[in-house]
């Protein structure tokens, strides 16, 4: 197939993209920098110059397309319900470009849309349009499009993780340096789900050549990891005192990721490997935390 990718050089998109061109698929990257085109075409993959900021850009990149991955999202948590707000604006404009075409559209969103409640395990059956998660603009614009005709499925996300990123967590290194501290709030049993990168990709290819309107996927290899344990990771490798903070400072402590700090949002991906045939086999989120290079993200 010839697939359109956006996010094509961001921290999941680029590993997604090697998976594409290694099973001999042709790839459109998508791409707002002359260092991300380099990038591109040194991968083997063509290039079309967009920005998420201006949808129209990118639907000029899909006329030739079988396929479109949306991994592309602004992750300035600063500003994370615009950007989510955002993310449903550009499915909406790619999702207008493939009607009338069974041209299938994987878009990316977040497990917590599973829990039926805060706490439940999340499940891909399950899709809770009435989730605090402001990430609920991506499935809403992607149930729209399906219900228009659009042949939508939808990739839902723990933490992502490898060496050097992992997703919510990345953040928690940079605020545990600053406070001199690794928290976690209460007895630290809530749980985050998690994913090693390169499993994750594979499953990316797997749905889009699958191609099943309205299939949801949950890209989990684990399906909780307590924030103690988190806590307790960052300590060992920062060599910061770990701490049990109660709610009422926890806005202090962690700042705007105190929204997610409390959660106990863990996922399952039973049905996903059952249905993809997908056998995640990458380290765990602590193994990949007790592998990093701390003193190189210091300096």
């Amino acid at each position: 197939m010839r697939i359109f990718l956006t996010g094509a050089t961001g921290f999941i998109g680029s590993t997604v993209l090697g998976q594409l061109l290694k099973a001999g698929h042709q790839v459109t990257g998508m791409t707002r920098s002359d260092a991300g085109a380099r990038a591109l075409q040194q991968a083997g993959a063509d290039v079309h110059r967009a920005t998420l900021e201006e949808p129209d850009t990118i639907r000029s990149g899909l006329e030739k397309a079988d396929a479109v991955i949306h991994t592309a999202f602004d992750h300035d948590f600063s500003r994370f319900v615009e950007n989510c707000e955002k993310d449903g604006r550009v499915i909406q404009a790619i999702g207008e470009a493939l009607k009338g075409s069974n041209r299938p559209l994987l878009i990316t969103s977040g497990t917590g849309l599973g829990n039926a409640d805060l706490g439940e395990l999340a499940v891909e059956d399950i899709a809770n349009f009435e989730h605090p998660n402001p990430r609920v603009a991506s499935e809403l614009a992607g149930r729209a499009l399906l219900d228009a005709g659009v042949n939508v499925s939808v990739m839902r996300l723990p933490q992502v993780h490898n060496t050097v990123k992992q997703g919510l967590v990345s953040p928690l290194i940079e605020i545990s340096k600053a406070k001199g501290a690794c928290a976690y709030i209460g007895e630290g049993k809530n749980r985050f789900p998690a994913g090693h990168l390169d499993d994750v990709a594979l499953l990316y290819r797997l749905a889009i050549e699958r191609g099943e309107p309205g299939a949801r996927y949950h890209a989990v290899g684990e399906e909780g990891v307590t924030t103690r344990e988190i806590a307790e990771a960052l300590g060992r490798g920062l060599k910061l005192p770990v701490v049990s903070l109660s709610q009422e400072k926890a806005a202090d402590h962690f700042g705007w990721m105190s929204m997610f700090a409390a959660l106990d949002f863990p996922a399952s991906s039973a049905k996903t490997r059952r249905i993809l045939g997908w056998n995640p086999v990458g380290p765990g989120l602590i193994a990949d935390l007790d592998a990093m290079d701390y003193q190189n993200l210091a300096a």
